[in-house]
């Protein structure tokens, strides 16, 4: 049986699927772990035993310099590994250093001319408590690569955009209706799937820490720093929109498991 749509029903149709095509594009690449369970519950004694230790003193300049030099080549020959075995189509040559000019505990990861960069502040090498830490916090901006958050993150926020633009234009032809819509699209695309990306960061990078001879495990133990020990915003940066803590030493103590199990990444479905 054959039906007719009007011109906007068929707009609908449209944009209904150009939706779903970008947004199950945009998923994680590989499956998470199961974080629930006898980890929910090992996570909740790490906090617990976390919360009532007290905080690491604050390293020297010096002593942050030395374990981020410790650290960095370990960690970086290990992701490239990593990255080259996984097949994943990116340049897994990474350019891993200290932001000197960053002043907030953070770190990240981005491209410069095409060229992929991980980048963490001394601040925050200065308030980590062991190697561990540091080695986990770069694996985990390494998984960011290998999971083509970049890339996913900018489809979103296209898609978003497209989405709020065409959704606007059906209501009018307005040139203030589209403007908002787009404004509201890219916002929406945007953060779909941040916190997913987070955990799958953490996941790839629980395997990375581990590959460069790290306890990811211990390196988790930074989430479950005392509030005395964050930035004046709250929290640590860069955990700013990322998953409960607690969900993110679960999903590490998970992986680990998998490790030891001699269970490999899966791709998602």
């Amino acid at each position: 049986m054959m039906f007719l749509r009007s011109p906007g029903s068929s707009c609908r149709a449209l944009l209904a699927g150009g939706i779903c095509l970008v947004v199950s594009a945009c998923g994680t690449t590989y499956e998470l772990p199961d974080s629930g369970g006898v980890h929910s519950e090992e996570a909740a004694r790490l906090f617990a035993e976390a919360r009532r230790s007290p905080p690491p003193a604050t390293l020297s300049r010096s002593a942050a310099e030395a374990r981020f030099a410790r650290v960095e080549p370990r960690v970086m020959r290990a992701g490239r590994k990593t990255c080259q075995r996984l097949r994943t189509g990116v340049n897994c040559n990474v350019d891993i250093a200290i932001d000197r000019q960053m002043t907030e505990r953070n770190a990240y990861f981005t491209y410069q001319n095409g060229q992929p960069v991980i980048r963490i502040s001394l601040p925050l090498i200065q308030d980590t408590g062991s190697d561990d830490e540091v080695a986990f916090v770069l694996a985990h901006e390494y998984g960011h690569l290998i999971g083509r958050h970049v890339e996913k993150q900018q489809q979103q926020v296209l898609a978003g955009a497209l989405i709020g633009g065409a959704l606007a234009g059906l209501v009018g032809d307005s040139g203030d209706a589209v403007g908002l819509g787009l404004g509201v699209g890219a916002t929406a695309g945007g953060i779909v799937y941040s916190q997913s990306y987070e955990l799958e960061s953490d996941t790839l990078g629980t395997r990375i820490a581990y590959d460069a001879g790290y306890d990811p495990v211990e390196g988790a133990k930074f989430f479950a720093r005392s509030e005395a020990a964050t930035g004046a915003s709250g929290g640590y940066s860069i955990w700013g929109t990322h998953p409960p803590d607690r969900r993110r030493v679960a999903t590490v103590l998970a992986t680990k498991a998998q490790i030891d199990g001699q269970v490999g990444l899966r791709n998602a479905r």
